[in-house]
């Protein structure tokens, strides 16, 4: 079993330069075994096979892989702190454009969450929004910006109301808002990163990566972080020895770049 799933992840990395050897191990094998099982594949072989061949089938394992769950100020605490502290502060400490980037952003709640924000705060400032994930499915539906009211239950009435319509008992965001976030599809663990930014959003992604993973990542977001600019990460990923990244804890899941 071990030799035939090993040989199924070296395949899987030459097709869609996804390294699932940087996953953790137990859970990303549980959930893809889950997947092949419930589509009637014997081995890892046979399921291969009909990933090569079947283009439906490969975008479900993609999804499958990539865990897109998310909504509007999740965690609402953090979301807080990055209203009333990090932007003021980043706002106050640039004289010119600030550059913010979601990183595995999935389906956009994220970044539109931080468009939001911008927008109502700091509506005379110039910023920028890049939004990446690796699944070009969850890109797709982050382009649209229709949510369902799950998504949604986080946010206040008032910008709800302002920047959403109902249609259909689904939720569609501002073209206001849409158009403030620029969508890319980035791999994290193998792709160039951005140079210069202010503010990376990443969270409740790598808790899936290895250490060796996490690591690579740290070092990488740090590098490509302005001095003084700030990482925030989901409320199970704390950094520990921060300083090793060359970055400061300021706030709960919040790391300023040195």
């Amino acid at each position: 079993m071990t030799k035939e799933y090993n040989d199924f992840i070296y395949r899987i990395n030459r097709k869609l330069g996804i390294d699932l050897n940087l996953y953790k191990e137990a859970q990303m094998k549980r959930r893809i075994t889950s997947l092949r099982d419930k589509r009637g594949f014997a081995t890892f072989t046979s399921y291969y096979e009909a990933l090569n061949n079947e283009e439906l089938l490969l975008k479900e394992f993609v999804d499958r892989l990539t865990i897109n769950v998310s909504e509007f100020y999740r965690n609402p605490k953090r979301w807080d702190v990055l209203q009333k502290t990090i932007l003021p502060l980043l706002v106050n400490q640039k004289q010119q454009q600030l550059s913010i980037w979601s990183a595995a952003c999935s389906t956009g709640e994220e970044p539109y969450t931080i468009a939001i924000m911008m927008k109502e705060l700091f509506p005379d400032v110039d910023f920028s929004i890049t939004a990446t994930d690796i699944d070009e499915s969850a890109l797709h539906s982050a382009k649209q910006g229709v949510y369902k009211e799950q998504a949604l239950k986080e946010l206040p009435q008032s910008i709800k109301k302002k920047y959403f319509t109902k249609k259909n008992g689904l939720y569609d965001i501002d073209y206001t808002i849409k158009q403030l976030v620029t969508f890319k599809k980035h791999n994290l663990l193998a792709d160039k990163y951005p140079r210069n930014i202010d503010l990376i959003v990443c969270r409740n992604v790598l808790i899936y990566f290895t250490d060796t993973a996490k690591d690579i990542i740290y070092r990488n977001f740090s590098a490509c972080l302005n001095k003084d600019g700030v990482l925030f990460v989901g409320s199970t990923e704390q950094i520990f020895s921060a300083n090793k990244y060359d970055l400061n804890v300021i706030d709960t899941f919040f790391y300023q770049k040195e």
